[in-house]
């Protein structure tokens, strides 16, 4: 267990959760920026593995993100 690192002991004990977290943080950073540098209203974005995404452009200049991930047991 010394030798692994942060990200293989996250993944160890619950790899989807962690999943759901990278997920997370792409989605609030990197499509946010995306989003907001190209001016953009609405998008949509989906993984093709059961992970989605909506942005939305607010009336007061906010962005609504909403991000939805499944589990297949």
């Amino acid at each position: 267990m010394a030798d692994m690192n942060l990200e293989e002991i996250e993944t160890g004990f619950a790899p989807e959760k962690a999943k759901g977290q990278k997920w997370a943080a792409f989605i609030e950073s990197d499509v946010v920026n995306f989003f907001t540098g190209f001016k953009l209203e609405k998008m949509s974005l989906e993984d093709g593995n059961g992970r989605k995404a909506k942005l939305s452009r607010l009336k007061d200049g906010g962005i609504k993100v909403e991000y939805t991930s499944s589990v297949t047991l």
